[in-house]
């Protein structure tokens, strides 16, 4: 049987890796992006179509999972793999996020968050061993700590104290997760990395982190708006704090850029909204850069998305028919942007981990660059 998790480096070129982390439910080809299942679904895509595109593993959402349909008729229900139609991997976020997005709702302190549910109003309370738990009763298979997160802007007393809490909770988090029995037996648990910008506090976060004791490190608390030049900055230090032989996960990102920026400094690890988003809004990742298929230019288009893709919808249909679908309202429109996002997105991975594997990152790099800023 395949062992809980092995993470196993390949080939590395520059501070950049790819390899594998091997799970019982599926293998991971690292660097990776994970499509966002928010609530038990990859919005307009069937899970069968997720993985023809070549996605290993999906993101499930703590917070919204727990509010509907609840963690527990999930877990009733045989789990979120069963309960979704998606037998591999599956990593959930703890919640962490939403503490800071939905600040208006929630009422910090050192037990956890309590807050008032964005759909009813009913209150409730996410601590660290709720959080865990909820994650086990979901049957994710990677699990992140519980952590609080700030924004970048806030001033450093404010971060510093955000971090350490957060690494309080991730001790709490981690007791939480060894003493699920089985579930802790057969899966991960990733600890995040806060601090902000600053290089001093993601030091102390990481050794923090180390010190517990983590099967995988995320590095979290970035792309909340500090722009691609600070955040990069801060890629060129922290994933190095991290443990060379675990994987880094960076949470949030990214653009198509922004990723293979991210790759070159060393993150092995991706999710992001941004491709299912974007598809129901009618913008399309190609490599030439992202176009918005509502542009009337598009009208009498017989070409399709991106010549040089070979997912099923630019396989088959045109710009002109998706412009046509977008502008009409048609689900067929959001359906078919999101399914081309997603192999635009798992397309370039693969990129990345032949060019890492081949030791040409460099030159791949600024290829894509060049062409998709144009």
């Amino acid at each position: 049987m395949t062992s809980r998790f092995t993470f196993t480096v390949a080939a590395t070129d520059g501070a950049a890796r790819t390899g594998t982390i091997a799970m019982q439910r599926g293998v991971i080809r690292t660097p990776a992006f994970m499509p966002v299942g928010t609530a038990a679904t990859v919005k307009a895509m069937k899970p069968a179509d997720v993985a023809a595109s070549g996605a290993d593993i999906i993101l499930g959402n703590t917070y919204h999972l727990m509010l509907r349909p609840g963690a527990e008729r999930v877990a009733r229900l045989g789990g979120l793999h069963d309960f979704m139609g998606w037998k591999r991997p599956i990593l959930t976020d703890s919640g962490g996020y939403q503490v800071m997005s939905l600040a208006d709702l929630t009422k910090r302190s050192e037990d956890g968050v309590s807050f008032k549910s964005h759909l009813d109003g009913s209150r409730h309370m996410l601590s660290p061993e709720r959080s865990i738990e909820i994650q086990r009763l979901l049957g994710s298979n990677i699990i992140m700590a519980f952590d609080e997160l700030v924004p970048t802007t806030s001033a450093r007393e404010v971060q510093a104290a955000a971090m350490e809490r957060s690494m309080r909770w991730a001790k709490r988090s981690r007791a939480a997760f060894d003493a699920g029995g089985a579930h802790a037996a057969s899966n991960a648990i990733f600890g995040i990395q806060q601090g902000a910008l600053d290089e001093g506090l993601r030091k102390s976060s990481a050794d923090a982190l180390i010190d517990i004791g983590f099967d995988g490190y995320a590095i979290g608390g970035l792309a909340v708006g500090e722009g691609q030049e600070a955040m990069f900055g801060c890629l060129d230090f922290a994933p190095g704090q991290l443990p060379t032989e675990k994987p880094r996960y960076l949470m949030g990102v990214g653009k198509p850029d922004d990723i293979v920026g991210a790759v070159e400094r060393g993150v092995d690890m991706f999710d992001c909204v941004l491709p299912t988003r974007s598809g129901r809004t009618g913008q399309a990742f190609t490599r030439t850069g992202p176009i918005n298929i509502r542009n009337a230019r598009f009208a009498e288009d017989d070409g399709p998305l991106d010549p040089d893709c070979g997912c099923p919808v630019c396989s088959t249909w045109s710009r002109a028919y998706l412009h046509h679908l977008v502008r009409a309202g048609e689900i067929l429109g959001a359906m078919l942007m999101t399914e081309h996002n997603i192999w635009f997105y798992e397309a370039l991975m693969a990129d990345l981990r032949a060019a890492i594997s081949a030791g040409t990152l460099g030159t791949f790099a600024g290829a894509f660059r060049a062409r998709y800023y144009g």
